[in-house]
């Protein structure tokens, strides 16, 4: 960090928030709020003359309140900047001036009480994403007594008061009594792998940190008894394995089971009950100090941050990547890079290699003058356009501004639209044009798919990226299924409008299928939950009008579901059969009143 604050191409902003990120790729602006320091941070010499002079003691958020720090003081060793900061709310000096011994202790006059948050935009060409993460609060896990019992520590109060630089030096102390323990127990997946008492997944980097706590201590203290509950190691990093066997040789015992209760003794010991799974039989251990290895949640800031960028967030609250293979740092919207836990549970290893991965694609894209754009995008004819804002609404990109207003009407930024076509499948006034997807191609082909043996044919609309890609794989893996589907193509299920479907049916179709990528696994963020909607509202319209609804269907197949793709044609086929020549002629009547 220090190497960062002396870079002469990098600026940090502190104390500092984003509020606002408005733009695309290669034109993004975002509003910032730095709060107040209350120090001159170019002037400070980080002398602290101030803080020992100062009255006010609060716990220490550094060293997780195991320590203390007065109300002007410096957030962590080696800080950038190497400034002293002021909290406002915890200052007797500010609004009225009761106490000012900070200011009259201060050579260089660096204390300004009047010193207000300052809002700022900065223009920006890409964003990394590395919002870090929140660790998991035990205390919902009352069983484990902590909060209740003083010497259940959390992994991070262990870490710290292992530390060199924490509040004891390095040396281990109980909390209760300041005396080295004997016994000391840790408790793995505390918050993780169980969706009742925490969180359904895996936290990642819990297990090797035991192991490596478990070495530190066998190290300093020999002598000292160690004990790991745990449902399994899951040491899968290189010399993860060869670390976790060095703790067994050292003589730390790993009990496999979780404790289910947890009692203080009244010399403030602890005595920890656990199933043996053996036996079948509850056994007792009595330790001096318990840790606590808590999982891995994501940053409390997540939520607004992907409304913000318009993200997408996977079913455990983490950033979802474009792909987690091809591009496992880049978000679904172009200029947009992840880094550390902002997109999983992470080690310092993983995320050190994921941040450099993240640079060099944000460097790779800005080290040209001008951003080469795909030729599948939107085009808005603002003649035509009625600025209702639904384009812009259903977006996944945010690449589309409207104001509705004032009548201005909607523009696309070239650079951030992705060509999904759903903009142009909701707008009811023939605004949009999508290139090489227009309404009058797929209209084209409908009409030449349809003109002979209608009735014998499945319209089928496949997306670009999974449902037609699983027909292609259907196809080179010799598949068998009734060759009666007949696929138009699109980037994205979302681009299937409304009235293509009526034209299938006015054609005489006697089944309309419209496939797209799993909910969840959308190439455009959540184009399909559009998809959704609009099939449900058209399956409303065909009931009210006389018609099957049965016979438009919409079905998930992804690009390695080759065999699902040929069991969708079997099935579409079966229901193809029960449409008659003569329902058929009825529905294409009722839809040409």
């Amino acid at each position: 960090m220090t190497d960062a604050g002396r870079h002469p191409g990098i600026k940090i902003h502190t104390l500092s928030e984003v509020v606002d990120i408005k733009g695309n790729v290669g034109n993004f602006d975002v509003k910032i709020v730095k709060k107040a320091r209350y120090v001159n941070e170019k002037e400070c010499t980080a002398c602290g003359d101030c803080a020992q002079v100062c009255p006010v003691i609060r716990p220490d958020e550094f060293n997780l309140g195991l320590s203390s720090r007065r109300a002007i003081y410096s957030p962590f060793p080696q800080a950038v900047p190497s400034a002293y900061v002021l909290n406002a709310n915890e200052c007797l000096g500010n609004n009225p001036v009761v106490c000012s011994k900070c200011l009259e202790a201060c050579e260089k006059k660096c204390i300004d009480f009047h010193m207000s948050d300052e809002t700022f935009t900065e223009h920006v060409g890409t964003v990394v994403v590395a919002t870090g993460l929140k660790p998991h609060d035990p205390r919902v896990l009352d069983e484990y007594g902590y909060t209740r019992f003083e010497n259940v520590l959390t992994s991070l109060e262990f870490e710290r008061l292992v530390n060199a630089g924490g509040p004891t030096q390095g040396e281990l102390l109980r909390p209760t009594d300041r005396k080295q323990p004997k016994k000391v127990g840790f408790i793995q997946c505390v918050g993780s792998r169980s969706a009742r008492r925490g969180k359904p997944y895996c936290s990642n980097t819990c297990c090797m940190n035991t192991v490596k706590s478990t070495l530190v201590l066998k190290e300093h203290y020999p002598d000292m008894s160690v004990k790991v509950f745990y449902v399994d190691i899951r040491a899968f990093g290189k010399g993860f394995e060869d670390l976790y066997t060095r703790s067994r040789r050292q003589g730390v015992h790993y009990v496999r089971g979780l404790p289910g209760h947890v009692e203080e003794l009244p010399d403030k010991s602890l005595r920890v009950a656990v199933e043996n799974v053996g036996t079948g039989l509850l056994d007792y251990y009595e330790l001096d100090m318990l840790v606590l290895a808590i999982g891995i949640e994501p940053a409390e800031s997540t939520n607004r941050l992907q409304e913000m960028l318009g993200l997408q967030l996977t079913s455990d609250g983490f950033f979802l990547e474009a792909h987690p293979k091809l591009q496992p740092v880049d978000a679904a919207t172009r200029g947009i890079f992840y880094a550390g836990c902002a997109e999983g549970p992470k080690d310092i290893k993983e995320s050190v290699t994921q941040a450099s991965a993240a640079a060099v694609r944000a460097i790779r894209l800005m080290q040209s003058d001008q951003i080469t754009a795909e030729a599948i995008v939107s085009e808005i004819d603002p003649e035509l356009c009625n600025c209702c804002g639904k384009c812009a609404q259903v977006c996944p990109y945010n690449a589309i501004t409207v104001d509705p207003k004032n009548k201005i009407p909607a523009k696309v930024a070239t650079a951030a639209c992705a060509g999904c076509g759903t903009c142009a499948a909701e707008c009811r006034f023939g605004a949009i044009t999508m290139n090489h997807f227009t309404d009058r191609q797929i209209y084209d082909q409908i009409d030449a798919m349809l003109e002979e043996g209608a009735k014998e044919k499945i319209l089928t609309f496949a997306c670009n990226w999974c449902s037609y890609a699983g027909a292609d794989y259907a196809g080179v893996s010799r598949l068998q299924y009734p060759p009666k589907a007949r696929v138009i193509r699109t980037m994205c299920s979302g681009r299937v409008d409304e009235d293509f479907i009526w034209h299938g049916f006015k054609k005489g179709a006697p089944i309309v299928l419209v496939s797209g990528c799993h909910i969840g696994d959308c190439h455009y963020i959540d184009a399909n939950h559009w998809t959704v909607k609009r099939v449900e509202k058209v399956r409303k319209k065909m009931e009210k009008k006389g018609i099957r609804p049965e016979r438009l269907q919409l079905e998930w197949i992804s690009a390695a579901e080759g065999v699902r793709f040929a069991g969708v044609i079997n099935r579409m086929e079966e229901l193809r059969q029960t449409v008659s020549e003569k329902e058929i002629a009825e529905s294409i009547a009722l839809l040409e009143k």
